[in-house]
């Protein structure tokens, strides 16, 4: 390593060494924008990190000279060379004299903390590699030699997870010609920071409290205007979703923060993130001042950049002086002209671009073509067949623990749900770039923006947490997940999981009962038929993850889902219709059916099984399927439980008489307990701000619930969407005393990470009281 290349200095022959991201900084920096400063650790100095690892079983030594070549369709292998790059990157020493050239290079800022940016260029190609922002993330540490040399190895082994090598290989791109640098900055707290998006069409502006990590991590849902580009006029603005913020650690209170809500400090890299008083959550986090500020910065850069960029931005305050600074530029390897964008929630996360396949009926279609796009009304759970087929799905209702929501998330599939008008605006055959993070769907209408982005399905890679090690922190929570879908078994059952916390039963027949309800299979002589293929589906689950328990969720369909082929007369004008236990008094030669297909699985030898019983209104509905369960025999088996899902309100008064009924556990339901509780229809996506897990009322009833089981002396789990969609909660719920905690194949690994932050910060809590 001869030098670090300062962004004031670095000339036009260095693009290469620095790669664009650094280069276009530079350039506005030159030009004298309001850059953040900065310096860059140049793609060379990673070439020669790996010829320093050189030991003959080393998978990496002969990188620099050699391609890698994967078989990506083998999912398994991919993973293993993945992890073994890593760790042996993770394992490695940076030669010292690097760390001390750059540690000298950082004294002038006067900073604790510092943030290591990835900045790549791609050269010997001839076709776009599409948006490559997402395979990469930025790395936080501390200003010390240690925390540098750790940091630049995180960002160095990035190039090296699953899903990096998974894009590069399907885009024919060799790792010689990837050049990886490292743009080192100082870290400073902010007022606000967010994005400007500039296209032909409009721009956007985007904004939240303190450091943008909370926008990028989607923590939170950001303030939005919506700009006239040729005028600076706003013609729209929308509060966001902003219950917490980030800062540095600098012993300084932020003014937004709430007394003593600090509710995660990781003192490796300095970040503390607070929750928000609510007076500062009903507020645009944007000072007014600064708007006018960042539309004119941006007619400034249209001139440098043309009309399709995005610049990152942050408002510090310095001697009581607000100052707007440029973090980042980036500009589309191919202009995108003709954007139109739809705006939605985002359900699912992924980026995808492909053709729209519009249809504008509640029927589910026979045939739709593979890979496309699909834009409805809204999403049946009996579409699973056609959703397995799809690239993305945009919905018109729905909200984000609808059917259409839960699905992608299980499937992997990005999904934008409550896309006002989306049937009308959007045409069959049209290329759409579908954003499942940001809740964006754009009308691409060039077909030199047909390649932009491509959906990178890699299973069990969090893009998340860039940081995780190939040894993931132990956690005395147990950390399970959600599934219903026999295809995702193989990936699922080497996730860190304690077992299958929700097994979807409704939602796995849909793949065995042709679109016809178990009762009509009964009734027209089909029982044995069904029930053996009932006994197989969960037979499959269970010895994926044998010794693991997997608790399996008896029958819950809303009479709607199946009204076409069977509807009870008791739930023909019901909205909720008589779900869960109800369903089994009124309708009992299903569930005998089912618990025999339970039954079967232990006499096939399998003692992993547990039972759910979903939407428990009453004791006496409990108790009539406890009887049932016992005259089946489920009982005689010892490790068998019966447990309830805590999701109908009554159960918050209930529970004590509920455990001596004989009630094992109880597994929170915090879509049903929500939409109970609030009296919010949770399929519609415009009531998404009323119909909100973090609800005091919501979190009070999942408090009530641990305590009462704690009292109890049963487990109390939760696997409901909640830990998913709003991980801040995780803290609270470790903090109570949740035993398990249940989600979708995508969020376990972050999940996990957020478990173990927060069983760190009850230790360390309760080691200080001692001290004092």
């Amino acid at each position: 390593m001869e030098k670090v290349y300062w962004l004031d200095q670095i000339k036009l022959q260095d693009r290469a060494k620095v790669g664009d991201k650094a280069f276009y900084l530079s350039r506005m920096m030159q030009r004298g924008y309001p850059v953040v400063p900065g310096f860059v650790i140049s793609a060379e100095v990673l070439r020669q990190f790996l010829e320093t690892i050189n030991s003959s079983e080393s998978l990496v030594a002969d990188l620099p000279d050699s391609s890698l070549h994967l078989d990506v369709a083998n999912w398994r292998q991919l993973q293993q060379v993945a992890s073994r790059l890593r760790q042996e990157i993770i394992a490695a020493n940076v030669p010292s004299q690097w760390v001390s050239t750059i540690f000298a290079a950082t004294k002038e800022w006067q900073t604790k903390y510092l943030i290591l940016q990835p900045t790549l260029s791609v050269f010997n190609i001839s076709q776009d590699i599409g948006n490559i922002s997402g395979l990469l993330e930025p790395i936080f540490c501390g200003c010390d030699e240690d925390a540098i040399a750790s940091g630049l190895k995180r960002i160095w082994n990035q190039l090296f997870r699953a899903r990096s090598l998974l894009y590069w290989q399907r885009q024919g791109v060799d790792l010689q010609n990837v050049n990886l640098a490292v743009l080192v900055q100082p870290m400073q707290n902010a007022i606000a920071s967010g994005s400007l998006h500039a296209n032909a069409s409009g721009w956007t502006i985007e904004a939240t409290w303190g450091l943008g990590v909370a926008l990028t991590r989607g923590e939170v849902l950001p303030d939005v205007y919506y700009i006239q580009p040729e005028t600076g006029i706003v013609l729209e603005r929308h509060l966001g979703n902003k219950l917490l913020a980030y800062r540095l650690d600098d012993g300084i209170s932020a003014t937004t923060q709430a007394p003593l809500q600090s509710i995660l400090t990781d003192e490796n890299n300095g970040l503390v993130a607070y929750l928000l008083l609510e007076e500062s959550q009903k507020q645009y986090a944007l000072p007014e001042s600064s708007l006018p500020q960042i539309i004119a910065l941006g007619n400034q850069l249209v001139s440098e950049l043309g009309n399709s960029f995005t610049v990152q931005w942050s408002i510090a305050e310095i001697d009581a002086v607000s100052h707007l600074q440029i973090t980042e530029v980036n500009t589309p390897l191919t202009p995108v002209p003709n954007l139109k964008l739809i705006k939605g929630l985002g359900a699912a996360t992924g980026k995808v671009t492909a053709s729209a396949y519009v249809i504008n009926s509640l029927e589910k279609p026979e045939q739709i073509p593979e890979g496309v796009v699909l834009v409805v009304p809204t999403i049946a759970p009996d579409w699973l067949a056609v959703m397995q087929k799809v690239a993305a799905i945009v919905t018109v209702q729905g909200g984000l623990t609808s059917h259409g929501a839960i699905l992608s998330r299980e499937l992997g599939i990005p999904a934008v749900v409550s896309a006002k008008d989306a049937t009308v605006l959007i045409q069959t055959g049209e290329k759409l770039l579908v954003d499942g993070d940001r809740g964006e769907i754009y009308r691409l209408r060039d077909s030199k923006a047909r390649n932009q982005e491509i959906s990178i399905p890699v299973p069990s890679v969090s893009p998340d947490h860039p940081h995780l090690s190939s040894q993931p922190p132990m956690i005395a929570t147990q950390l399970m997940v959600n599934l219903s879908q026999p295809n995702l078994i193989e990936r699922s059952q080497t996730l860190p999981v304690d077992g299958v916390g929700l097994l979807r039963s409704e939602l796995m027949l849909l793949n065995i009962l042709e679109g016809q309800h178990p009762h009509n299979w009964i009734m027209s002589g089909r029982r044995s038929e069904l029930l053996e293929l009932w006994t197989q589906q969960i037979i499959n689950f269970v010895r994926a993850f044998t010794p693991r328990p997997v608790f399996y969720r008896a029958l819950d369909w809303r009479f709607s889902e199946f009204s076409s082929t069977y509807t009870p007369p008791s739930a023909t004008h019901s909205i909720l219709g008589d779900r869960g236990t109800l369903s089994y008094l009124n309708n009992p030669g299903v569930f005998e059916l089912e618990l025999t297909a339970l039954l079967n699985v232990q006499k096939a030898g399998y003692s992993n099984l547990r039972l759910l019983l979903p939407f428990v209104r009453s004791v006496a509905e409990f108790s009539f399927c406890r009887q049932k369960v016992e005259q089946i025999g489920l009982t005689q088996m010892s490790q068998f439980q019966l447990w309830i899902m805590a999701e109908v309100p009554s159960v918050l008064f209930l529970l004590p008489e509920y455990v001596k009924a004989g009630v094992a556990g109880i597994s929170i339901g915090t879509n049903d307990l929500t939409q109970l509780l609030l009296g919010v229809d949770r399929e519609q996506g415009q009531l998404t701000k009323i119909f909100d897990e973090r609800h005091p009322a919501v979190m009070g009833a999942i408090a009530q619930l641990i305590q009462m089981a704690k009292n109890a002396d049963i487990p109390c789990a939760i696997c409901g969407q909640a830990p998913a969609l709003y991980p801040e909660i995780i803290d609270k719920l470790v903090e109570w005393g949740i035993t398990s905690i249940s989600v979708e194949p995508e969020a376990v690994e972050r999940t996990h990470y957020a478990i173990a932050r927060a069983e760190h910060r009850l230790i360390l809590a309760a080691a200080r009281r001692t001290i004092h």
